[in-house]
């Protein structure tokens, strides 16, 4: 009797679990100025002009109202790392210039909004833009919006993601 029972409510289980467990898109992150783990340019480094590289987001589900970017360097010798770039309300369209200042911005680790350009102190450090794609657009506080407050708007929202890492070493 047991063994019947397990055999009849194991298809039922599996299917209650597999409608909680939803697969999230797979967003496809690229840049014209530099490849998945290649070298990103000082020009987007505080050895250059320190501003946003283009990125190019495919794969937006049809139902996305906005993207959401997190730019991390987890080498950085801070705990938890450094964070670059915070921003969110940023066109559905996957279209992100260089230089982009639209959207929301909010607070990297030196507190500040907007863009960080890289900047490690030694050796090469990896760099991950993560682009994450929406399904409503965010009420938040640009002036105290940083990546942990974010995470926390975007749960439950977040209907694709994907990420592009790029590397970035002092004078290379």
């Amino acid at each position: 009797m047991m063994k019947n029972s397990v055999k009849i409510l194991a298809p039922v289980i599996l299917l209650i679990l597999m409608a909680f467990i939803t697969p999230k898109a797979k967003l496809m992150v690229s840049s014209s100025a530099f490849v998945q783990n290649g070298m990103i340019p000082a020009k987007y480094s505080c050895q250059g002009a320190e501003v946003s590289p283009p990125l190019t987001i495919s794969n937006i589900p049809a139902s996305t109202k906005s993207l959401a970017i997190i730019v991390h360097d987890p080498d950085a010798p801070h705990p938890g790392g450094v964070y670059h770039w915070v921003a969110w309300n940023l066109p559905a369209d996957g279209n992100i210039t260089e230089n982009f200042k639209g959207g929301n911005q909010g607070l990297n680790s030196d507190h500040k909004t907007g863009y960080k350009g890289m900047c490690p102190g030694e050796g090469t450090h990896h760099y991950n833009f993560k682009v994450y794609a929406l399904d409503i657009m965010l009420q938040l506080d640009t002036a105290i919006t940083d990546n942990q407050a974010l995470l926390t708007a975007m749960q439950g929202h977040i209907i694709a993601q994907g990420e592009l890492t790029g590397l970035f070493s002092k004078g290379k």
